[in-house]
């Protein structure tokens, strides 16, 4: 049920653009956001090397320890900036949320200890968790109803090209910034730097009149436990989440494991060829993501649908994973590497995902909805890696493993893409009656 408010003052008018302030703003804080998360995984080993951890199995459990320390802090950052976007505001969080993960970022750059780091990448991932939400909400109410998709479309497209700086800055840069010598240290500095130069445009953007009008009403806000008091909420919240778990299949399983993968293919390395790269692998995968964010975003506009855009990807993605799986046995690293590409590409609805998610709910719940759910998507990696151990144990091998447990959150993102109301021009000047 929608209810509108009869005593709110009416909302700020609207007159953004697709190009506008609000857009570029969150667009790029969405790009430092993905530059940093994906940083930690090109620089992992190398970091603790220098901490003095050089045992393999040492750098094995102690980097699984870092991930699920950053992992934890997403996902309470998600339910924190959740509520307090709903509460305080979106503009509150976007920003609040870059000044956090970038002061994080600027102290890695001078951990000496694990402990020290550990801390450091839980409070970097409370930071990275509340860009992203508060930016699509902010932009879905900012624009036009029927550009919405295009604005955030220039959200995730600018945003996820971060990876690839992250990898070059991070693998490739030999620079010597403030008597840092090592390339990792200097890689988190650059992410540090890159977040606060953001704060400086903050007075060009401005809060969201449907927030300001919620605000001024009497009705509840950021009350996360609402989504759960209510079958129909529940019902839409859990189906907005099953949308996202794919692309961290893709990204947590296919991708992240892609040297044991391309062992299981036989891809043939040539002598004096360094073998199949993990850090490569999330490049090629990354910059498949730019041209899939762009191409779904556009397309959910073309189609007047975000229902049928997001199906189609999700049939791409079904098609690029058992390309992955059954079709590059003895391939070429470059043949591999163009696979890895192409699962990028088939997973760029994350943008429209999230935009989907901010969509089906009242602005009231918004921006809690917005932020907690692509961060549960992403902590779902921490369910399907052991599933996909058992898989493989249980039911034929890695590539039978991986491909029964895609089988399945495919499976389950469709039905959850194909029952959800269609979004694309619906109204969001709404609260949900909590």
């Amino acid at each position: 049920m929608q209810t509108l408010p009869t005593s709110a003052p009416p909302a700020v008018p609207v007159k953004a653009t697709v190009l506008s302030a609000v857009v570029i703003v969150a667009a790029l804080g969405y790009f430092v956001d993905i530059y940093d998360l994906i940083l930690f995984s090109v620089v992992r080993v190398e970091s603790l090397k220098t901490l003095g951890i050089v045992d393999k199995l040492a750098l094995k459990t102690q980097g699984e320890y870092l991930i699920q320390m950053q992992m934890g802090g997403m996902l309470l950052g998600g339910i924190l900036w959740g509520v307090l976007g709903d509460r305080r505001g979106r503009l509150s969080v976007l920003f609040g949320s870059i000044l956090l993960y970038s002061l994080a970022n600027l102290a890695n750059a001078w951990v000496q200890t694990l402990e020290q780091y550990a801390w450091l990448r839980l409070i970097a991932g409370i930071g990275l968790a509340g860009e992203l939400g508060a930016g699509i909400t902010l932009v879905s109410e900012s624009l036009p109803k029927e550009k919405r998709g295009l604005g955030t479309m220039v959200v995730a497209t600018v945003g996820v090209s971060g990876a690839m700086l992250a990898y070059w800055v991070g693998s490739r840069a030999d620079w010597h910034l403030l008597g840092l010598t090592a390339r990792w240290r200097n890689a988190y500095l650059v992410g540090g730097v890159l977040g606060l130069a953001l704060l400086s445009l903050r007075a060009s953007v401005f809060e969201s009149g449907m927030f300001q009008k919620t605000k001024a009403s009497a009705v509840g806000r950021g009350n996360f436990l609402s989504l759960f008091t209510s079958a129909d909420r529940l019902g839409r919240y859990g189906r907005c989440l099953l949308i996202g778990v794919p692309l961290w299949f893709v990204v947590g399983i296919l991708i992240t494991f892609a040297p044991e993968f391309s062992e299981a293919l036989g891809v043939r390395v040539p002598a004096g060829e360094a073998p199949i790269s993990a850090g490569l692998a999330v490049f090629w995968s990354y910059f498949g993501l730019v041209f899939g964010d762009f191409l779904s975003g556009t397309l959910s506009q073309v189609l007047r649908s975000r229902r049928r855009a997001l199906q189609l990807f999700l049939g791409l993605c079904a098609l690029a994973v058992g390309g992955y799986l059954y079709g590059l046995r003895g391939a070429s690293p470059t043949v591999f590497y163009g696979g890895c590409f192409g699962l990028g590409v088939s997973v760029g609805f994350w943008a429209l995902f999230v935009t989907v998610a901010a969509e089906q709910f009242g602005t009231n719940l918004r921006a809690t909805v917005a932020t907690t759910a692509p961060n549960f998507a992403r902590g779902a990696v921490v369910l399907l890696v052991p599933a996909f151990r058992w898989a493989e144990a249980h039911l034929g091998g890695r590539l039978s493993g991986a491909a029964a447990l895609g089988a399945l959150t495919l499976a389950a993102a469709l039905w959850a893409a194909s029952s959800l109301p269609e979004t694309f021009g619906k109204e969001l000047d709404y609260d949900e009656p909590v």
